[in-house]
């Protein structure tokens, strides 16, 4: 005899599942100089701006009877401009039958939320718009070239100290993808302590007193249509302030270069000398090829010719302390200009600054304010309802800002 069927009821539950969040790797906020975090309490500091001091420069008279000049103090600011929030509500009905469980995991989550956009801010504000020296390894059909071994990283550390660098240890930030084949390539090497220490963990560690840092968020640069096509620029001038270059030789007639490109003198140009920067202290000729950044966008005229705003100006006059290459710019110089590519960074001295300065206190509403161990945000939690609406809500928010001193810092060019 068949058994009867029953009618029952299917409940389900949303069970706890214990998974991890995909969390970012944020090395930017974890080591970045938080030496202004809370600059607001500063005495006499008012405004969302801190101006700090740069060495000075200065220049050496060979002679005991010497002629008296008058010193530049150099600054450098920081402005908290940023703002952030992860905001997230339920109904009362919503909160109490469903969400109160669950509100650790939804904070946990909106915190890592946070993190990623305060890192990835952080990145996009400091490595394309704060470098002008940039390392790259090779270009082949006009895309950057990979960096693969330990030889190209102990190259772009040579040429960063080379310029001048501060004392001491540098931070090293590359993307995460590039570690891997790096690594790979070191541990064909007969370095026994190192290939340990990298085999056990599979990250760089430290290498040429220097410290690596692997991040997933570091910024994307879009070169304009002069970098990714390969063209070369002839000088035709440079304004007397050197921040201003007169180009020609670009064939498309909406030809551009882009905020944030890096363009470079050509070496063995017919005519021409090599261009190349003076070390930062000492103003002797280094090594290193004269680069700039591109500080506003531009558009050649249709003509072939393009103006462009950039970064340092370029100063050959000797008797200046700014003075920063050693022959002056001429007319039929060449120029070409970086393809797109991701940004990584070497810098020293500290020279990174975020700030996360504490918001007030939102009372009546409930209101909490710390830095999150897991991502290093400082940030501020309130709960509160609406009243009569039937609505809880809770945001995260913060504020931050961001700067790096752009002659501490070189750009580290990988491929996209």
């Amino acid at each position: 005899m068949a058994a009867p069927t029953s009618d029952l009821q299917v409940v389900q539950t949303y069970q706890k599942s214990g998974l991890g969040f995909l969390n970012n790797l944020n090395c930017g906020i974890a080591t970045a100089n938080k030496k202004f975090k809370n600059f607001q309490n500063e005495t006499a500091n008012l405004g969302d701006t801190v101006l700090f001091d740069r060495p000075s420069r200065f220049l050496t008279q060979n002679s005991l009877a010497v002629t008296f000049k008058g010193v530049n103090q150099l600054k450098q600011e920081l402005t908290v401009d940023k703002e952030f929030a992860v905001p997230f509500s339920f109904s009362n009905q919503d909160y109490l039958f469903n969400a109160e469980p669950y509100l650790s995991e939804f904070n946990d989550a909106a915190v890592a939320e946070l993190g990623a956009s305060v890192e990835a801010a952080l990145w996009d504000n400091t490595v394309l718009t704060n470098t002008y020296r940039t390392y790259y390894s090779g270009i082949t059909a006009n895309k950057i070239d990979s960096i693969t071994s330990f030889t190209e990283l102990a190259s772009s550390l040579t040429n960063y100290r080379n310029f001048g660098s501060p004392n001491g240890s540098v931070k090293y930030y590359m993307p995460d993808t590039a570690t891997p084949e790096i690594i790979g390539s070191g541990l064909n090497q007969f370095v026994t302590g190192r290939n340990e220490d990298m085999a056990n963990s599979w990250e760089l560690g430290k290498f040429s007193r220097s410290d690596f840092y692997q991040s997933n968020m570091l910024p994307v640069h879009t070169a304009g249509t002069i970098g990714d096509d390969g063209e070369t620029m002839t000088v035709v001038s440079i304004n007397a302030a050197g921040n201003q270059l007169t180009l020609n030789g670009v064939t498309a007639s909406t030809a551009t270069l882009k905020t944030g490109d890096i363009i470079e003198f050509n070496d063995s140009v017919a005519g021409q000398p090599n261009m190349r920067f003076l070390t930062y202290i000492g103003h002797r000729a280094s090594d290193q090829k004269v680069q700039v950044r591109i500080a506003g966008d531009a558009i050649s005229d249709g003509t072939g010719q393009i103006v462009v705003d950039i970064f340092p100006s370029l100063v050959s006059d000797a008797t200046l302390p700014e003075a920063n290459i050693n022959n002056a710019v001429a007319a039929g110089m060449e120029l070409k200009c970086l393809p797109s590519h991701r940004a990584g960074l070497i810098v020293g001295g500290d020279a990174l600054y975020l700030a996360m300065p504490s918001l007030p206190d939102q009372s009546p509403f409930a209101t909490s304010k710390d830095s999150d161990p897991e991502t290093g945000v400082s940030m501020r939690v309130t709960k509160g309802t609406k009243f009569a609406e039937n609505e809880m809500g809770i945001v995260l928010d913060c504020i931050a800002g961001f700067s790096l001193v752009d002659d501490y810092a070189m750009r580290v060019a990988f491929p996209i």
